[in-house]
């Protein structure tokens, strides 16, 4: 009924059944991962009224909800890499026993639960990326480009000493400086998403 796309890997279709309704996919090597797309096959579509919510399970820090799919929404993708923030649920401490503690190579879960629409809205409604969520897009711009100006003058401060009240709008800084910034900048983007700025 599912499959799984983890970028730069073939499609996974070895479902774990724990349930009639909870299912999950073994993620080996994990900390490679940067996207995932789970889908439905088009063999069997779920009952009327029914979608399922997608988790993620990292070792030791438990379930994290990445949004839905439906007969409505039969794919969907996500981001993995620098957005996880530990949340375990009740509701969903069923996919937990799937995990044993300690694990060494890094084997994640990305676990499905079917429930009732109503229900999935309700849990997805709380997501940060849920549709709505963001009410002021140019609000979420302002507040992205602050961070990164923010990350700029941090850096280019570190250059007189770590004091930023010494870079005056008379100090002459260096286009190689800047240039050095933007590289280490986009390297970090590239490997770990967007949340060391929510860091600084």
């Amino acid at each position: 009924m599912f499959g799984l796309v983890v970028a730069g890997r073939p499609l996974q279709t070895n479902l774990q059944q724990i349930d009639e309704t909870h299912a999950l996919f073994e993620l080996p090597a994990a900390s490679s991962i940067n996207h995932v797309c789970v889908c439905l096959l088009g063999t069997v579509p779920f009952p009327d009224g029914f979608g399922a919510t997608v988790h993620f399970f990292w070792p030791g820090k438990g379930f994290q909800l990445l949004g839905m799919i439906s007969n409505e929404k039969p794919s969907a993708i996500f981001r993995l890499r620098g957005t996880y923030s530990a949340q375990s649920t009740n509701a969903h401490a069923i996919f937990t026993g799937a995990a044993p503690d300690g694990i060494s190579d890094v084997t994640a879960f990305l676990g499905l639960s079917i429930e009732p629409l109503p229900q999935i809205m309700a849990e997805c409604a709380a997501l940060p990326s849920a549709v709505g969520a963001r009410s002021n897009p140019a609000a979420d711009a302002t507040l992205m480009a602050e961070r990164i100006v923010r990350h700029l003058f941090n850096y280019l401060s570190s250059f007189v000493g770590g004091n930023p009240s010494a870079l005056s709008p008379d100090i002459m800084i260096p286009m190689g400086l800047i240039a050095k910034w933007y590289e280490n900048f986009m390297g970090k983007v590239r490997n770990s998403g967007i949340g060391f700025l929510e860091n600084q």
